[in-house]
């Protein structure tokens, strides 16, 4: 019998926006959302904390960009201070999870869909996001597959 995570939600935090995706209600597949427009206030943080409480999610995934070759930029370290005041407002794990290349695989998605450049620009930070959420549900499946996996634990890392 599947194992039953509940909901996750997982972002792709850029400088202007935030990609919101978000699972079933299994934790088993992911689907695009919204994008979120980010405010000098952080008044993006209550629209992700009322996404928590009303899709009662069980756990927030955020995209770290790293560089090809792992190491860490300043964008990796503007998410890792969005991430700790995150943490702060929707009071569940909050995961860093590498999202090279998701944005590049979103728009070649968008590109094979045929979808025209302003609609593409609409729609790509979600699907970013979906991807993110993606790639980290099939590994936690793998994990689970190994006896590897653990469940969530309230006040995240």
């Amino acid at each position: 019998m599947a194992r039953s995570y509940g909901r996750v939600l997982a972002l792709d935090v850029g400088s202007k926006t935030v990609g919101v995706a978000v699972s079933d209600p299994t934790g088993t597949t992911a689907q695009p959302l919204e994008t979120l427009r980010r405010e000098p206030q952080g008044k993006e943080l209550a629209a992700i904390a009322e996404l928590v409480a009303r899709l009662q999610i069980k756990e927030v995934v955020v995209g770290l960009p790293t560089r090809t070759d792992g190491r860490e930029g300043p964008e990796a370290r503007r998410v890792k201070e969005f991430v700790r005041h995150l943490q702060r407002v929707v009071g569940i794990p909050v995961v860093l999870v590498d999202e090279r290349f998701s944005t590049r695989e979103a728009e070649r998605m968008l590109l094979d869909a045929d979808l025209s450049r302003s609609r593409r620009r609409g729609v790509l930070n979600h699907v970013a996001a979906a991807i993110i959420l993606d790639t980290y549900l099939a590994r936690r499946q793998v994990r689970a597959t190994q006896g590897k996996d653990t469940l969530p634990q309230a006040g995240g890392r």
